[in-house]
């Protein structure tokens, strides 16, 4: 297992810092450059991390942090947060689904010449997971049961935790107990159907949270009382052009289906605000929420779809320090701001609206 290198900056003193809500997408391999921007947050230390909700990749991210953090403060979170990343990419190495030998030597990223993608991705759409593992085995559970102490988990009282999963007999966004949170319901919210059967969790089978709360928002209204929420966004809402194979159809498909309830959520959110702005809704029953980005979308959307697959130790670390480079740029741009004012207009970023309609 590789080692954490621990920061020699000191951090901030304490009397600057600020309590924000922390909101983590999930994206497979992607996930790693949240891990990232949240080891820069921690090394900063003028954030104070109040609630975390995640689902899928950004819920194994949220349940290792809170792991670390409970045991060691900010300095263990990270060790914790590098420990996943490392064993996720240990557990992947005699896997098929690598590169080709052209991609590595252009130093390219996706996995569109591997033939173990394309060979797993015409599997799963042929075959069903109940027909190609029966056993239903499933390393990355093995990978998130070796890392994390989930009695060190429910017992974090500084960092609240929602994790996400879609209930898939009523089409609804199940949020989990942080305090009776198991590998179960971690797992749940990152079971994609066609490649992992579903868990079944006091007799109600889940899917991945992506589908309803990627992720969910919500918690944050009535779990917390900082009105501060930066999303750390992995998943782009805008792809220019047209998909054309059958594979750009199906993972375009995937980025709208998986944006679609947190741009439902912050159109929700921009609503109240200006209805209270308005003078229309009573301010000291409904509360305005700060909204924050961060994301790195011009780095991250060249990787293509297929990348999110790519667990190979020098993609991760790529993407880490991608994450801790965005941090790093949005802290210096924006930490004057947290407790202060949304740094997004969601109506311009999010919602198709072209300027005639802006307030």
């Amino acid at each position: 297992m590789k080692v954490v290198s621990k920061s020699t900056k000191p951090r901030k003193p304490g009397h600057n810092r600020k309590r924000i809500n922390l909101a983590l997408q999930g994206g497979g391999a992607h996930g790693a450059f949240t891990w990232g921007v949240l080891d820069r947050i921690l090394e900063d230390g003028r954030l104070e991390i109040d609630a975390i909700s995640g689902t899928s990749a950004g819920a194994m991210n949220a349940v290792a942090l809170a792991d670390g953090y409970t045991a060691g403060g900010a300095d263990g979170a990270r060790e914790k947060l590098e420990g996943f990343w490392s064993a996720m990419s240990d557990a992947a190495r005699l896997s098929p689904i690598k590169r080709a030998p052209i991609d590595v030597m252009m130093g390219n990223w996706s996995l569109d010449q591997s033939w173990g993608y394309h060979a797993m991705d015409a599997m799963t759409r042929m075959f069903s997971p109940y027909q190609i593992n029966p056993l239903n085995m499933n390393p990355l559970r093995d990978v998130l049961e070796g890392c994390v102490d989930f009695s060190c988990v429910q017992s974090c009282n500084t960092i609240k935790l929602y994790i996400s999963a879609t209930n898939v007999e009523t089409g609804k966004v199940k949020v989990f107990d942080s305090h009776y949170l198991t590998s179960d319901m971690v797992m749940a919210s990152a079971c994609l159907p066609n490649v992992y059967q579903a868990v079944v969790i006091d007799g109600v089978p889940y899917w991945d949270g992506g589908y309803m709360g990627n992720p969910a928002l919500f918690p944050f209204h009535t779990g917390s009382d900082c009105s501060d929420i930066a999303v750390i966004q992995i998943n782009p809402v805008e792809r220019k052009g047209i998909p054309k194979t059958p594979q750009e159809i199906q993972n375009r498909l995937n980025e709208i289906a998986f944006n679609s309830s947190l741009l439902k959520e912050l159109r929700a959110i921009d609503f109240v605000d200006r209805l209270i702005q308005e003078g229309k809704l009573d301010e000291t029953k409904y509360r305005r929420e700060r909204i924050h980005i961060i994301e790195n979308q011009n780095a991250l959307i060249p990787m293509g779809a297929s990348s999110k697959m790519n667990a190979e130790w020098a993609f991760l670390t790529h993407l880490r320090d991608l994450g801790r480079e965005t941090a790093t740029a949005w802290l210096e741009a924006h930490f004057k701001d947290v407790g202060e004012r949304s740094t997004v207009d969601l109506r311009a970023m999010f919602m198709d609206i072209g300027p005639q309609h802006q307030g």
